[in-house]
């Protein structure tokens, strides 16, 4: 009866060591997966960084313009306003 016991719980033991083993090589695998799909995105974001570094200077060139711009119309929309009340 002992050696019995002893047997299956040998077996019972490589059991889930198979089982063990299957699930880490198949976690190994989808991590080798997500590995390679991040350094693939990894790629693409510091190729989108590369072609839009222009862009930030673009930008406060055009907000200073925009600036000017809008501290020119408060000045237009005074002298409407005065034009049009004294008519």
């Amino acid at each position: 009866m002992n050696a019995l016991l002893v047997v299956l719980s040998v077996v019972e033991i490589a059991l889930v060591l198979g089982a063990l083993t299957y699930y880490l090589i198949r976690i190994s695998h989808s991590l080798n997966n997500t590995s390679k799909h991040l350094a693939k995105v990894t790629f693409g974001v510091r190729a989108i960084e590369t072609q839009t570094s222009s862009i930030g200077p673009s930008v406060v060139k055009i907000n200073g313009q925009l600036q000017t711009i809008a501290d020119a119309l408060d000045s237009i929309a005074s002298q409407a306003e005065a034009l049009g009340q004294a008519s």
